[in-house]
């Protein structure tokens, strides 16, 4: 394990999914939500549902990604053949043994959770979800969440991804015209800088009229679960 390597967070709310996760060693995220595939070393699971017990609402287990396969929602959970997402495509990612979280990361400020990507070191001595970003991060998180109470679908990169991507972190928009590009660095050819010196409303307005001038974004839905 190096510093350096990257750990995705992701949200497990069915105690059938913790079963999947600790006694056959998989765990599955949509490809419409990491369209780049799951490129992290290590996986962190944020446990939520009252079924947790006092293990709801906070990050207790993590585990090695040890393989990926790309696979439609109706092969990996055959006994639910007429969920509306049965024919979507999912990664279903190999997963060594669960591993405990100490201490583990709590959410106290009931932060909303999707898919978080952060660094093995950050990981290791986080104790509330806060601790997983940083600055960049943090900041791209609240325009991330700002545009979805707005109805766009955005895909974010983390700083973790910028030795692959030039504008991470960052949003993508998909737009009739093309994509929408916000970056939380100054770059060239139409990318929208985000300026952390102002507040995450202030800019908003800006990002909204750069998705307008490209024809408007592409789709408005939201999936609300996976």
């Amino acid at each position: 394990m190096l510093p350096e390597d990257s750990v995705l967070v992701g949200v497990i709310n069915r105690k059938r999914d913790f079963t999947y996760a600790r006694d056959q060693h998989w765990y599955r995220v949509p490809q419409a939500k990491l369209a780049r595939g799951v490129t992290a070393d290590y996986l962190g699971f944020f446990t939520s549902g009252k079924s947790f017990g006092d293990h709801s609402g906070g990050i207790h287990y993590y585990a090695e990604n040890t393989g990926l396969e790309l696979q439609y929602r109706r092969d990996l959970l055959p006994n639910e053949p007429d969920h509306p997402r049965a024919n979507d495509a999912y990664y279903r990612v190999a997963l060594g043994d669960l591993q405990p979280k100490l201490p583990p990361v709590t959410n106290p400020t009931n932060r909303s959770i999707s898919f978080i990507y952060t660094t093995w070191d950050r990981f290791v001595a986080a104790q509330t979800i806060a601790d997983l970003y940083n600055p960049d991060d943090y900041y791209v998180d609240r325009i991330y969440y700002a545009l979805q109470k707005q109805g766009f679908t955005a895909d974010r990169t983390w700083s973790v991804e910028s030795k692959s991507d030039q504008f991470a972190p960052g949003l993508r928009i998909l737009c009739d015209n093309g994509a929408s590009v916000i970056a939380s660095t100054r770059a060239d050819g139409g990318v929208y800088f985000m300026d952390q010196s102002q507040h995450a409303d202030a800019i908003l307005p800006a990002i909204l009229a750069q998705i307008a001038n490209n024809g408007g974004p592409a789709t408005l839905s939201i999936p609300s679960g996976e």
